[in-house]
């Protein structure tokens, strides 16, 4: 049986300073009610890991507004104004890292590998400071792999083991994400006897703790 536990028990799982990878794409598959909580929090100088910035009043765009993000690792952040605001007058560091490299060093991160080569970035300044090299006479750089300290996950199907399905585009950075940090904490939509085995994109032993959403009306 995984633990299960309340909203209000974020508070013992979050801590100034930490790195927070958040699923979602544009807001879509981000755990909302626990973005919420940690606003509530008032959590500061996170290092938040995520796809983008999302909106002002959505996503990780609310821990953004609320002052509480020191450094965001994003893909881009081109929906979210004050992002580029804060990023323009140096307020929030801003790292970004293209989509495709962000999700593999994530997947190299949960994979315990110590990175991975890509060509992604080659001549750009995305490659400024970093480890060319060459392979069968190809340049790659060498992109570190990546973790954090706590991942907030959102799920669609949680059964009472912790297993996890996820629904449609909620499927982006969640499964990644779930493996490559030291904590994992899942908002559920709907908790299930037990699922297919066959249906389970993260198994239950990715998962720490697991919070129910509250269905309203």
């Amino acid at each position: 049986m995984k633990q299960f536990m309340e909203l209000k028990q974020l508070k013992d799982h979050v801590f100034d300073g930490m790195s927070i990878m958040v699923g979602g794409f544009m807001a879509v598959g981000t755990p909302e009610a626990l973005i919420d909580e940690l606003v509530l929090l008032g959590t500061k100088d996170l290092t938040i890991i995520c796809n983008d910035a999302g909106f002002i009043d959505r996503g990780v765009g609310k821990l953004i507004a609320s002052g509480q993000v020191s450094h965001l690792i994003a893909s881009h952040i081109g929906l979210n104004p004050m992002a580029g605001q804060l990023m323009s007058t140096g307020e929030m560091q801003v790292t970004l890292v293209p989509q495709g490299t962000l999700a593999e060093r994530i997947r190299a991160g949960g994979a315990g590998l110590g990175g991975v080569l890509t060509p992604t970035g080659l001549g750009t300044i995305v490659e400024e400071g970093k480890q060319v090299l060459s392979v069968a006479g190809k340049p790659y750089l060498v992109e570190p792999a990546m973790r954090a300290d706590l991942s907030l996950i959102l799920a669609y199907e949680v059964d009472r083991f912790g297993n996890i399905t996820y629904n449609k585009t909620t499927r982006n950075f969640n499964p990644v994400m779930a493996t490559a940090s030291d904590k994992v904490i899942a908002l559920g939509r709907k908790l299930v006897d037990e699922l297919n085995p066959d249906h389970v994109l993260t198994p239950h032993i990715f998962v720490d703790y697991v919070v129910m959403e509250v269905q309203h009306g």
